[in-house]
């Protein structure tokens, strides 16, 4: 039990409390202007030596509060498609309680194998965020302006006249929230990006109404992979094999709800370039401590 209430992290003292605290209230931020806040808190926590799934389930847990923040801020974008919900949310759902199951229960040596490939991919939604986030706002407005049927033009549609119907949800949809469920309960950062793309390729939604889903979504992975990893924690793990650092989780909750707060400041203060580039170059940090204890080159 003390090593769950173990506020030293490693006997880092006050200063890596500190720290822990700043890089919640930055993903916090984050997460609020252009998301994957995971690659700020994951990257400090690892390179002050946290174990990576420790390290993995505690950010995750902590970050919780913040996902439900943003996904309250687009309550009205969500409740105008919320008849989708009942097919998406189940899916998110499983695939969260599959990949958090998979972290708790794999070895430790599977998850420091995986995850330098999961940071790279993370990485590359980040750096091609802008261009995918462009790509997607098109297609919305290419599903909301259809092309004239004789001369190839695009023509509006007198608003009285749009279809008052919920987006169509295919099989493949369903499907692929499933796996981003898997990957965001496993893994954690990115799956916003992740899922924003899933959405603007094959929901027929505006962008608003798509980040509004996402920001759902996201919140129902993470919260339910932080209940898995309590449950799984508590009644399969012996205590000296826990995982959960409940110190770590209590002051990135309390950064990220902070970060949440400020966010939009933030955001109208600092490019989002400049924001994107922190996070890559934390995610490169990451990327090398992890490969540095893999492979046991310094």
């Amino acid at each position: 039990m003390d090593a769950l209430l173990d506020f030293s992290l490693n006997g880092l003292g006050l200063g890596a409390l500190l720290l822990v605290l700043l890089a919640g209230i930055w993903a916090g931020a984050i997460n609020t202007v252009v998301g994957s806040g995971t690659l700020v808190t994951f990257p400090v926590l690892v390179a002050m030596g946290v174990p990576p799934v420790s390290a993995t389930v505690s950010n995750a847990m902590g970050l919780i509060a913040g996902n439900f923040t943003g996904a309250w801020g687009y309550r009205r974008e969500i409740r105008q498609v919320k008849g989708i919900l009942a097919k998406l949310i189940p899916a998110s759902l499983l695939g969260g309680v599959i990949g958090a199951t998979l972290l708790i229960t794999l070895p430790e040596e599977v998850f420091g194998r995986v995850a330098p490939v999961l940071i790279v991919i993370s990485l590359g939604f980040v750096i091609f965020q802008p261009r995918l986030s462009r790509w997607v706002k098109a297609r919305a407005v290419r599903r909301e302006r259809p092309m004239d049927a004789e001369e190839g033009e695009e023509r509006d549609i007198p608003e009285e006249k749009k279809s008052p119907s919920m987006p169509a949800v295919g099989l493949m949809l369903i499907l692929l929230v499933f796996l981003a469920g898997i990957y965001g309960g496993y893994f954690v950062a990115a799956q916003g990006i992740l899922l924003m793309a899933i959405l603007g390729i094959f929901l027929a939604a505006n962008i608003q109404q798509a980040n509004g889903v996402k920001n759902l979504l996201v919140a129902v992975v993470n919260l339910t992979a932080a209940i898995s990893y309590v449950i799984v924690d508590f009644l399969i793990r012996d205590p000296d094999d826990r995982v959960i650092l409940w110190g770590v989780v209590l002051i990135i909750a309390i950064g990220s709800t902070l970060g949440g707060l400020i966010g939009a400041w933030i955001g109208r203060r600092m490019s989002p370039v400049v924001l994107r580039a922190v996070i890559v170059t934390l995610g490169l940090v990451a990327l090398a401590v992890m490969l540095n204890n893999l492979f046991g080159w310094v």
